[in-house]
């Protein structure tokens, strides 16, 4: 056989053999065409200061669309009710909440007849938390049990947390909505102590329940919230459950004062 017959014949040996097996091809990656739908409308809480009035306060402006309707998720800075029933606790003040409120030994109470309350409560979110309030000793109890029947309303709280001293002083942003007590300060625009200052007094959701003398309105932003008409989760009405469970223990409703009409505000003192 020739040289070129054999080659010939080896090549065809080779091309009917078995094939190598080849691994088989990676299949390109899926290419979606759906969208994802876009964010919620979101709102970072104290981040865009206020130009000043000459009274000190920031400017009256309009309320942004996200907080007419406001709800806004609540950031858990203490463990939420773990089996979703309402808790509350009733403490001395421990000495670094105490470091971390207004309170100063100038204040009109002792820092010994303020109480340091835990207190579940629903958020606009729709989720149970824990909040904290300082309080006068001589209320504490009454308190919680009010913020109890809150809760089993599931009557809708944003924050709830002992006011820290920076607060006082930081410049105004108009759309604050925490829920507290004790704030060692006077009354808005007067030298006297507020019942804040001893612990007998509660803002309730501000936001949502704004203050308001002349052309002032507090918080800056809550304008949209003095149409009352327009019934939004968190407000207090005249006779609704809310002003009905803090008058049972002996509060009145800043709401129902005229010149102010402090709608966020229940107190123990009448001022």
């Amino acid at each position: 056989m020739s040289r070129l017959a054999a080659l010939t014949a080896l090549l065809g040996l080779v091309a009917c053999g078995t094939p190598e097996q080849q691994p088989p091809p990676v299949p390109a990656p899926a290419t979606s065409t759906t969208t994802s739908a876009p964010a919620a409308p979101t709102w970072v809480v104290g981040a865009h200061p206020l130009p000043l009035r000459p009274d000190g306060y920031g400017r009256i402006e309009p309320t942004p669309p996200v907080l007419r309707d406001r709800s806004l998720p609540t950031r858990d800075l203490l463990p939420p009710p773990a089996d979703g029933r309402y808790a509350s606790t009733v403490a001395p003040v421990p000495a670094d909440v105490l470091a971390g409120s207004t309170w100063q030994p100038a204040c009109p109470v002792k820092a010994s007849d303020l109480r340091y309350l835990t207190m579940s409560f629903w958020g606009f979110d729709g989720r149970a938390h824990t909040g904290e309030m300082l309080v006068n000793a001589s209320v504490a109890e009454d308190v919680t049990r009010v913020f109890g029947q809150l809760y089993a309303a599931k009557f809708p709280i944003e924050e709830m947390r002992v006011t820290a001293p920076a607060e006082l002083d930081a410049p105004p942003t108009g759309d604050g909505n925490n829920t507290s007590a004790f704030v060692c300060r006077p009354v808005r625009g007067q030298q006297n102590w507020s019942a804040h200052a001893y612990g007998l007094a509660i803002d309730l959701n501000p936001f949502c329940n704004p203050y308001t003398k002349d052309d002032l309105v507090l918080p800056e932003l809550a304008s949209a919230y003095l149409d009352r008409s327009w019934r939004r989760p968190g407000m207090v009405e005249a006779g609704d459950a809310t002003v009905r469970d803090f008058a049972a223990i002996g509060w009145s409703w800043g709401g129902a004062w005229h010149s102010p009409t402090d709608r966020m505000h229940f107190t123990a003192t009448g001022g």
